[in-house]
């Protein structure tokens, strides 16, 4: 336009295509649909797969609007969520227990859009629906579990360097080591030492003429378990999440023992409670010999089996140690589980194997649970965490064993595809509950979007009503940045994926109000310059130059705080900073190039009528 440099006309041309063609697909809504993976890391799903599904769901009577395959991961889209719910669980009994089935949200957006990138926005859980879990880590488990992996890595260590001691036990908290004679006391503690220095805190005692090493977890280290703890955690919960083929979550850690775990689209709670809350975990221990002391008593898994075996104390290794995992079945056609162990768990295990060929050993299935009893004295409901320990096979050792074996006696092919996906996300580093659950159903979400929607409308409409009673023409101009401005806000947030929440629409709102506040001072500042005796050209330039050192400096610091406040904050507040930190960037755009470019194109050459300001 006339008197506007060219290159900032182009500026203001391309932002408004990118904001219509990357906005664009946000008005194509999305269809409920069933995400159909593969149960292993590296599996696919097949063509022939799908299809199998897809005819058992047309044989209940429920229609499939369509369907398709990318990669490891297929969407077969349906009608409505009662349809899809449905649909779900005939799939999932169709391909069996080698496939996750999740119900998700499908894209409508043309192909010709999403080529370019061109997607919608993402929404949060309070918008789309899901399921929201807040667990706690059990860091005092943690600290025993470590006790008990100290105890058998110092028994193995004084074995090797020939010092004679009777028993290394966890008591109260406290390593126990009972050495022969004051002699061998020494030898072990200053040993002990080298190893474990800045781990354990050394105390001596005698009791009943036998002397002790009383070994003392170190402050530093008792933080460190916990930090560990609760940081493996979060990484395994991922992982699960991941495994669980859900899109969109948020797993996050809150506070000190405390993990956040939100799951958008999720509608089968069990089935993610169950996968995310499992503590299941494998050990792997020599049966005990006959004068071997001290031992344990393990029964097996199947509960029609009363069949026992008695087990070392000894840990040779734990799931911890667990690299990969896969379920498959073995020779006789029977489930079992491959496994592959890291380096130094692969090292441990050819240590013992290769003294141990002929004996058998066992591995352990271990559980973490909890069950409601009632207070003798109060009558008041209680919640007591157990340890569920069942030995899951129990084989002679052939030959030495090394990074990769296999585990069978598994009671059917459903709990070896479980197993292999726990051992495979990763196991727990601590048992973790569930202290919180919240569920909000699609229904709400719609309810939510269609409230959000309605706010923004509403404070839009009042905006412009406002613009044009007070500004008149000039005020019709700035309803219409306005709305440039909302369209680029939702191409920038569809473009970098970010998740739209109810914060979110809030700073939206809150956008509205700072974009028209801009212009607000600038028309009042082109007042102020013709008053005082300027030609409209020169009023409208002067105002336009003098309202921008305001405009800037009052939104550099709201973009400031919005900035912080991201980096900060969580949940409602960073989906709100983002939104508002945003939003701010294109209110300077639109205020200061788009309005310009109007103002100028159309009154900056020729005298304002009385009516048009």
């Amino acid at each position: 336009m006339r008197g506007f440099p060219a290159w900032k006309t182009s500026v203001v041309a391309v932002a408004l295509a990118f904001g219509f063609l990357f906005g664009l697909p946000n008005i194509y809504p999305d269809e409920p649909a069933v995400q159909v993976s593969s149960g292993s890391s590296n599996g696919e799903v097949l063509d022939s797969d799908i299809k199998r599904a897809r005819a058992a769901v047309e044989r209940a009577g429920l229609q499939v609007l369509g369907w398709e395959l990318e990669g490891n991961q297929a969407l077969i889209r349906f009608e409505s969520i009662e349809t899809q719910i449905a649909a779900k669980q005939i799939i999932q009994e169709t391909l069996g227990d080698n496939y996750i089935t999740a119900l998700n949200l499908a894209p409508t957006t043309p192909e010709s859009l999403r080529s370019i990138g061109a997607n919608p926005l993402k929404l949060g859980l309070d918008l789309r629906g899901g399921v929201h879990f807040l667990m706690e880590v059990d860091l005092d488990a943690a600290i025993a579990q470590r006790l008990e992996s100290y105890a058998s890595e110092i028994k193995q260590m004084l074995r090797k360097e020939r010092i004679r001691f009777r028993s290394v036990e966890v008591v109260s908290g406290d390593l126990e080591i009972r050495f022969l004679n004051t002699k061998s006391r020494d030898q072990g503690a200053g040993r002990i030492r080298e190893d474990y220095m800045g781990v354990f805190a050394f105390r001596e005692a005698d009791r009943n003429g036998a002397p002790f090493s009383i070994l003392i977890l170190s402050d530093g280290e008792r933080a460190n378990i916990q930090e560990y703890a609760v940081s493996q955690n979060l990484t395994t919960l991922r992982n699960r999440v991941n495994e669980l083929g859900v899109s969109e979550p948020l797993v996050q850690r809150q506070g000190k023992d405390r993990i956040v775990v939100e799951l958008p689209g999720v509608q089968d709670t069990a089935t993610a409670k169950r996968v995310l809350g499992a503590t299941a975990n494998l050990e792997f221990r020599l049966e005990a010999l006959p004068d071997a002391a001290p031992r344990e008593i393990r029964k097996f898994n199947f509960r029609a089996n009363s069949r026992e075996a008695i087990l070392e104390r000894d840990i040779i290794t734990t799931g911890n140690s667990v690299s990969d995992a896969r379920s498959s079945f073995d020779e006789n056609g029977l489930p079992q589980v491959n496994i592959s162990l890291d380096a130094s768990g692969g090292r441990r295990m050819a240590d013992v194997t290769k003294t141990s060929v002929g004996r058998k050993m066992a591995v352990l299935f271990i559980e973490t649970r909890s069950k409601t009893e009632t207070d003798d004295e109060t009558g008041e409901p209680l919640k007591v965490r157990y340890r569920e320990q069942s030995i899951i096979s129990l084989a002679t050792i052939q030959s030495v064993l090394g990074n990769q074996f296999r585990i069978t006696g598994l009671n059917g092919a459903g709990e070896a595809s479980e197993l292999a996906l726990l051992l495979r996300a990763g196991a727990l580093a601590a048992p973790i509950y569930f202290v919180e659950e919240r569920t909000i159903g699609p229904s709400l979400g719609a309810e939510n979007i269609e409230r959000g929607l309605n706010s923004v409308i509403l404070g839009f409409l009042l905006v412009m009503v406002f613009m044009l009673l007070i500004y008149r023409v000039f005020g019709l101009i700035a309803n219409l940045a306005l709305g440039v401005n909302l369209i680029l806000l939702v191409a920038v947030m569809s473009l970098f994926q970010a998740v739209l929440t109810l914060p979110g629409i809030a700073g939206i709102v809150l956008t509205v109000g700072m974009a028209v506040d801009a212009n607000v001072l600038i028309f009042s500042r082109v007042r102020e310059e013709r008053a005082r005796g300027l030609i409209d050209s020169q009023a409208i330039r002067v105002g336009f130059e003098r309202a921008f050192v305001t405009i800037l400096d009052s939104n550099i610091t709201t973009l400031l705080v919005a900035i912080i406040l991201a980096g900060i904050g969580s949940g409602p507040v960073k989906g709100f900073a983002i939104t508002l930190a945003i939003g701010i960037c294109t209110s300077l755009f639109t205020a200061t190039l788009f309005t310009r470019l109007l103002v100028q194109g159309f009154f900056g050459h020729r005298r304002l009528p009385k009516w048009a300001l």
